[in-house]
């Protein structure tokens, strides 16, 4: 998994850093809540492990702060205080996990395990297009890092029905069939359409497979 650590404690930023990196996980961390901000802002993550009481903006301002700018990854927060309002609101504002200072390295990466496989479980719905694209099966929806793309009902027919043959291409007759209704529209109406909606997207992985139709490649992440 990729985590973000926010610690202000260098000797512990620095212990869980190390152990996380020996079992396996790539770990970016910060001592202030600001630089982790502007960060996240660029990159993401799958996991978050945020210190409360940091510098400049602490854990729960910043879990607010990506809030506003897109759905937060799964987080765990981490705090010397045992203040019973302090741990309600890190879940009401959507906490997987709390873990009270001091605690062992062990159950930190127990329930990092726990959060990986509930996770994985959840992808079993989910079909992976890209490191940040992902279309959930169950519900019909687009996600990017998590955050819901908001599609045409054409778009939306669209992906379905390219994330359901991922690897195979989609011919225009298959277009016309699912997402026109089999209306006697042309090829270059087809083109036009994927093409407005390639144009809409942040990552360019509809694959134009020239007098054929389209795909999308497996991802290996």
């Amino acid at each position: 998994m990729k985590i973000l650590l926010l610690e202000d404690e260098t000797m512990l930023r620095n212990s869980i850093e190390e152990y996380l990196d020996t079992i396996g996980h790539e770990v970016v961390s910060f001592s202030n809540g600001q630089e982790a901000f502007e960060d996240i802002k660029n990159n993401s993550y799958d996991l978050l492990l945020l210190d409360i009481n940091v510098p400049y903006l602490n854990g729960m301002e910043l879990f607010k702060k990506i809030n506003e700018i897109e759905s937060v990854p799964t987080t765990i927060f981490i705090s010397a205080n045992i203040d019973i309002e302090d741990i309600t609101q890190a879940y009401e504002l959507g906490a997987n996990d709390y873990l009270k200072k001091p605690f062992h390295l062990k159950e930190l990466a127990l329930k990092i395990n726990h959060i990986k496989k509930m996770q994985s479980a959840k992808d079993f719905v989910q079909i992976v297009l890209t490191k940040h694209y992902r279309f959930s099966k169950e519900k019909q929806i687009l996600f990017y890092n998590n955050s819901i793309q908001h599609l045409t009902k054409k778009q939306l027919q669209i992906i379905t029905l390219l994330s359901y043959n991922l690897g195979i291409v989609v011919d225009f007759d298959k277009f016309r069939s699912y997402v026109w209704n089999h209306e006697p529209v042309d090829n270059a109406t087809i083109r036009a359409e994927i093409s407005r909606f390639r144009k809409t997207l942040k990552e360019d992985f509809i694959v134009n497979v020239k007098g054929i139709g389209y795909k999308i490649d497996k991802f290996f992440s």
